[in-house]
């Protein structure tokens, strides 16, 4: 019985690592832009939908039991107008991530991952569907910033990926209506998971960073883009 339980906490921690992104190491001053190599070693604990049982296998994500709602948060896009989450993208397949711009593994790889996912599904599901990066890098990641990067993973995409930033109350107050976990380290250690949320606007799948992340985002986006 001892053997058993060590065996979970193990798991469990292990579960636990890959949900919490510390986007590389290294002091948490790095400079604003795409390039730079910012990010901290801390971890964070899984959020709600973190630690959901993934048990619902029409999916090649983490099908989410039970699914979240698609949640209501305001923040700002790169024009710097107001943008209402549950509202702007109510009814369209969205894949909603949380990261930032000076990452240096983790944000770009899953950001091009959902780019080359889109770029495997049918146009008509690909023209309904709406990718949306909010930053978790308050101090850093202003709107030109924020729009430069997103310009580097859709081009040829019919719809550009949507850049949101805001306070760091409105940035912690999107995680938790999104049930991910919150960010620490000055936005540089976050939550990993993509939530892909469905037509009838649930989120029924997940991803996390992965060597097939892309695939998995083309064989299940066409899916939510079928639920009524």
């Amino acid at each position: 019985m001892n053997r058993l339980r060590a065996v979970g906490a193990v798991l469990a921690g292990l579960l636990a690592v890959l949900l919490a992104a510390g986007c590389g190491s290294g002091g948490s001053g790095g400079s604003g832009g795409s390039g730079g190599s910012g990010g901290s070693s801390g971890t964070a604990t899984p959020g709600p939908s973190e630690l959901n049982d993934h048990t619902d296998s029409t999916y090649q994500g983490l099908g989410l039991v039970p699914p979240q709602p698609r949640p209501q948060f305001s923040l700002t896009d790169t024009a710097g107008r107001e943008f209402r989450f549950g509202t702007e993208t109510a009814g369209k397949p969205t894949l909603l991530f949380f990261g930032y711009t000076t990452c240096p593994d983790v944000c770009p790889t899953t950001l091009a991952d959902i780019a080359n996912g889109l770029r495997q599904v049918p146009e008509e599901v690909r023209k309904q569907t709406r990718v949306v990066f909010v930053t978790t890098d308050v101090k850093r990641d202003s709107a030109a910033v924020i729009k430069s990067y997103l310009a580097k993973f859709d081009p040829g995409l019919p719809n550009r990926f949507i850049g949101l930033r805001g306070s760091q109350s409105e940035i912690d107050a999107a995680q938790v209506a999104a049930h991910v976990t919150l960010a620490e380290d000055e936005g540089q250690t976050h939550s990993s998971q993509v939530l892909l949320y469905g037509t009838d606007d649930y989120a029924r799948v997940a991803f996390l960073q992965s060597n097939n992340e892309a695939a998995q985002v083309a064989h299940d986006l066409p899916l939510v883009a079928e639920t009524k």
